[in-house]
């Protein structure tokens, strides 16, 4: 018995480690086309926001705890992320009308992206679990003005990332 848990253990080791390896690949890495639509069916691509600094943040479900909470930190630095021309992208697998309810509960001012066939999240390393159970990790790309992946957060705490990426924003626009 001990042998078939010390092996699960291992697997899951494996896994985390592949994960955390692929996503840190990113960093440096032209950010990957999309094309999704947002909580009122609007499609937005990538190259919409060339010229601007795009954070996508990736959180696992609507109306879920630690979601609402990172969603309302998001909302209420809006206007500080307005003030430095950043754009705010919210990305999960849920549909475009639990997006568009979630949205209008918190009265959230930037996009919800719906990722519902997986295709964002799969090629940026964050899709877990499987078929219907899937979601996606609590994860963050910065992406700059140039389309360039330049921080990649693989570890967000709800209640401070929104100003943790405000304040890295700052530091890598005076570079």
């Amino acid at each position: 018995m001990r042998s078939v848990g010390r092996n699960i253990g291992f697997a899951v080791i494996l896994t985390l480690c592949s994960v955390v390896a692929t996503a840190g690949e990113w960093v440096g890495s032209p950010a990957p086309a999309f094309s999704l639509p947002d909580q009122d069916g609007k499609t937005h691509q990538l190259q919409d926001y060339k010229g601007k600094w795009l954070v996508l943040y990736f959180y696992p479900k609507d109306h879920t705890s630690g979601c609402t909470e990172e969603a309302k930190r998001f909302r209420d630095q809006f206007a500080n992320y307005q003030k430095q021309g950043i754009v705010v992208a919210g990305v999960s697998l849920d549909s475009v009308e639990s997006h568009k309810r979630f949205s209008q509960d918190l009265k959230l001012p930037f996009l919800l992206l719906s990722d519902s066939k997986k295709e964002l999240s799969k090629q940026l390393g964050v899709l877990n679990g499987w078929g219907a159970m899937s979601f996606t990790s609590r994860e963050t790309f910065l992406i700059d003005p140039q389309g360039m992946i330049v921080y990649h957060y693989n570890s967000v705490n709800p209640e401070s990332h929104a100003t943790q990426v405000l304040a890295d924003v700052a530091k890598l626009a005076k570079k």
